[in-house]
């Protein structure tokens, strides 16, 4: 981690499929929509649809299941409407991405690409993870976490290898994001 001390009271919004597959949203115009839905301390970072902000109506100890629920389709129906797509996203507050990005199993190399996905069906993290073990011997490693998988993938291969093939099925793509574990860290 970096940066010291992660703010606890924020959440962070993953959407997935933005910027590639013909759904273009400029960060700025993502921001606004974000804080015309009521949210304060909006902040994008990168490109990728990531957004970090805080939810004056929720407090972030409101981890139960319908209450993240709630949150998160509030914002999908507010992106939806802003941007003309079916939006889909990850959400989760900055200390759960704290201790998702602490417990990456295996020491950064150079020649790796270091990634973490995330999904709103476990059943799809599960198949993902059967998948790898059933490839036998590739030359990238995947593993569980909590409540995501855990890939480590050569450095120009991320969408070469059996397992980034897999993942990239139409039947995954209503469910996984992905992301490297340096915007992870960005995001905190």
């Amino acid at each position: 981690m970096t940066g010291g001390a992660v703010p606890t009271d924020s959440w962070i919004a993953l959407l997935r499929g933005v910027n590639v597959g013909g759904v273009t949203i400029r960060s700025a115009d993502l921001a606004e929509v974000f804080r015309s839905a009521g949210f304060t301390g909006v902040r994008t970072v990168l490109a990728s649809g990531n957004v970090v902000f805080d939810d004056p109506g929720h407090q972030p100890d409101e981890t139960a299941d319908d209450a993240r629920g709630v949150l998160k389709r509030r914002i999908e129906r507010s992106l939806a409407a802003a941007f003309g797509y079916e939006a889909w996203i990850v959400l989760t507050h900055q200390l759960a991405l704290a201790d998702v990005v602490e417990a990456y199993p295996w020491p950064e190399a150079e020649q790796v690409q270091p990634y973490v996905m995330f999904s709103s069906e476990q059943t799809s993290l599960d198949a993902l993870l059967a998948f790898s073990a059933a490839a036998g011997e590739q030359p990238d490693r995947v593993a569980p976490g909590d409540g995501v998988l855990y890939w480590e993938v050569p450095k120009g291969s991320s969408t070469d290898t059996a397992f980034a093939k897999e993942s990239s099925k139409a039947r995954f793509k209503p469910h996984v994001t992905t992301r490297n574990l340096r915007t992870l860290r960005k995001l905190l």
